[in-house]
């Protein structure tokens, strides 16, 4: 495919930069790929080595590290050299697949965001239903191999069939950028479903999580104040669930535990209807049950802590990308700097790099797990 009218052939690039300079860059990038493989490859161990880590909610931990992981071993490599000289140098061919890989794993990245958000939104405000679910969408598998297709379809054929749909070609030699890099309208259409709607969609989930808590909070209180129910009301209490009590799936082994020792005593500890019902029993059972509520609450809490910096570094991370991107495509590139665009594109991948230390780090099975790896024998002296 030929050049578009008004496009050269050619055109070389040099550096702006000092030989200083460009090994000091050099050395900043590969730590960086270095940073983001390690950590999601720690990510993608803890899971594989440790059983306990494999529930519903943790599968899209792994797929975000998978996503993650293939940015530091593939994109951000190929891209070192022809971020220092300005020049790519490995073809067109290559240049196509990078542009595919690139597109589509950041995009993969960001939409596991969001379902991760989603699904701590679930967990929390919907605790029953969520754990209840049945049928083809409540598989994580589903969910995750729907992240990929919905991230190639974003990007990806716009990649690989922009110049055969135009007729020419607006790559100029020794470039390695997508055909419509300066089309402002496609670009603001492709923001829009890659960034803004998930940054409203976290913002929404982070919202009614932290509204679902407040409310607990404050039903918790006033429970509290309250006096002893009668025994028809606690014989009431043994079958229909709390509507205020919602469990956080990160601790759904402790939770089922707790459930497995108080069956054997639930005959004893619900009152009958019948007068002769054993009070410190029932007693016990509800100090137990407000006890269990209340931990629930504290883990419930410290999700909408997590998720709350998600948002934040996910937002720091890709709005000044998403907005100079839109900004150079109206302009035609004429009005952005080159180095201030450079910069912005890094730190979408310095999100990637981040993202094994912002969501794992928050849960304790994933820290133990972690201890499992780098430290056998202080995790050993902790089991023991």
């Amino acid at each position: 495919m030929g050049p578009c009218n008004g496009t050269s052939s050619t055109q070389t690039e040099t550096s702006e930069f000092s030989t200083g300079v460009l090994v000091l860059l050099a050395l900043l990038m590969v730590l960086l790929a270095l940073v983001t493989v390690l950590g999601n490859v720690l990510v993608i161990l803890a899971f594989i080595m440790d059983r306990n880590l494999r529930h519903r909610s943790n599968y899209f931990f792994l797929n975000l590290a998978i996503s993650d992981f293939a940015v530091g071993v593939f994109c951000i490599p190929l891209y070192i050299p022809y971020a220092l000289t300005g020049t790519w140098h490995l073809g067109r061919g290559l240049c196509k697949l990078w542009l595919v890989m690139d597109y589509l794993l950041c995009t993969a990245s960001v939409f596991n965001i969001v379902l991760i958000s989603y699904d701590r939104f679930l967990s929390v405000t919907k605790a029953v239903s969520y754990r209840v679910q049945r049928g083809i969408m409540s598989n994580p598998i589903v969910k995750m191999v729907a992240i990929w297709v919905f991230a190639f379809l974003l990007y990806c054929p716009a990649i690989l069939l922009w110049e055969y749909v135009a007729g020419c070609s607006t790559v100029q030699e020794g470039q390695c950028h997508a055909e419509f890099f300066d089309n402002w309208y496609f670009l603001l259409c492709a923001s829009t479903l890659e960034f803004f709607v998930p940054l409203i969609s976290v913002t929404y989930f982070n919202v009614h999580i932290f509204n679902n808590i407040q409310r607990r909070q404050r039903r918790g209180s006033i429970q509290d104040s309250e006096p002893p129910r009668s025994s028809s009301s606690s014989w009431r209490s043994c079958f229909l669930p709390r509507s205020d009590v919602s469990s956080s799936l990160e601790m759904e082994d402790s939770v089922s535990s707790l459930t497995r020792s108080l069956r054997p005593s639930l005959g004893s500890a619900c009152p009958s209807p019948a007068p002769m019902s054993p009070t410190p029993l029932k007693k016990d059972f509800s100090a137990s049950f407000r006890t269990n509520a209340r931990s629930k609450l504290q883990r419930d809490k410290k999700i909408a802590k997590s998720l709350a910096i998600i948002v934040c570094v996910f937002a720091v991370c890709w709005a000044p990308y998403t907005l100079l991107m839109i900004i150079r495509g109206a302009c035609q590139g004429r009005c952005i700097h080159s180095s201030l665009y450079e910069i912005t594109f890094w730190l979408l991948w310095l999100n990637s790099s981040l993202n094994p230390f912002l969501y794992p780090l928050c849960h304790m099975r994933f820290r133990m797990a972690f201890l499992k790896i780098l430290c056998p024998k202080r995790f050993a002296k902790l089991r023991s």
